[in-house]
């Protein structure tokens, strides 16, 4: 097992495990087992759902070869390189350039596009964005991701009814007694950190994951520079202030995005996507080390 994948299963444990915590906090025992069977209800539809909501979501439509076959030949025959089956081919009709991947597994995946990082980048360019995505596609990544949100989304919810359980129930109690006091302080504690906490592990699983889809898309190509010039064009595009101002996507598939299309406030502090610098350093560090290509 690679670092990248015990990496990101010990972060996928970490979330499952504050999530059964959390549970067990609010209900004891029975909370912890209802919590554990709601993480695997959960899971599954996730696994089962989330490529289909990620496409409606994001506005994309599938497209067929007649409609655009340039891009269909180069998703197919990077689809061949990388030994897998060719997922959909999906277009969002936006002037903002990006693109994303989905699906549960190789066999039911989709590369969706927008219009406008057709128009913005040249052909190798493009196969190299085409490629990072089906790395996602083959590692997974794309349920990874699903799982992690469904999880955090849960961890979420789960303090809030801590938060309500408190207001109405425990709250009535003896303030005098330190021990129910320490049990409030300890509770509100869990209801503030507990969301923080998921955010920041689904951000750790998602920056590894670009970071690792880089480097498989580098592979696939077989050229780690097309990329690299990709992601520096798309990251001062999306810097300028008319195009943020036209980006208009749902924060709930901001993290699948080849660049974060969410920028300032909250979002500009709690990146998904690692530096896009450091991506760019990283795949020309590729372009000088062949013996990592290969690997």
């Amino acid at each position: 097992m690679n670092n990248g994948i015990f990496r990101t299963t010990m972060l996928l444990s970490l979330l499952t495990g504050m999530f059964i915590f959390i549970g067990s906090a609010i209900g004891g025992t029975g909370g912890m087992v209802i919590a554990f069977i709601f993480a695997i209800v959960m899971n599954m539809g996730a696994w089962w759902f989330s490529g289909t909501m990620a496409l409606r979501f994001s506005g994309a439509r599938e497209v067929t070869p007649e409609e655009a076959p340039e891009l269909h030949h180069m998703v197919e025959s990077l689809a061949q390189r990388a030994e897998m089956p060719k997922p959909k081919v999906c277009m969002i009709d936006s002037d903002v350039p990006n693109a994303f991947a989905t699906g549960r597994n190789p066999q039911n995946g989709a590369v969706a596009v927008t219009t406008g990082i057709m128009a913005l980048l040249d052909r190798d360019e493009l196969a190299g964005v085409v490629a990072h995505e089906l790395a996602h596609i083959k590692h997974y990544d794309t349920l990874i991701s699903s799982i992690a949100a469904t999880i955090g989304g849960a961890i979420t919810m789960l303090a809030e009814l801590a938060m309500w359980g408190m207001i109405f129930g425990g709250l009535s109690g003896d303030e005098d007694d330190d021990g129910g006091l320490a049990d409030m302080v300890g509770g509100i504690l869990m209801i503030i950190l507990a969301p923080i906490a998921a955010m920041i592990v689904q951000m750790a699983i998602s920056r590894s994951r670009e970071f690792s889809a880089d480097a498989g898309g580098a592979r696939i190509l077989g050229d780690p520079l097309p990329l690299a010039s990709a992601l520096e064009r798309l990251e001062q595009l999306h810097q300028a202030p008319q195009v943020a101002e036209q980006e208009q996507v749902n924060p709930a598939t901001s993290h699948m995005y080849i660049i974060n299309p969410l920028r300032g406030g909250m979002a500009g502090l709690f990146r998904t996507h690692p530096d896009t610098g450091e991506r760019i350093k990283r795949l020309r560090e590729l372009d000088r080390n062949p013996s990592a290509m290969a690997a």
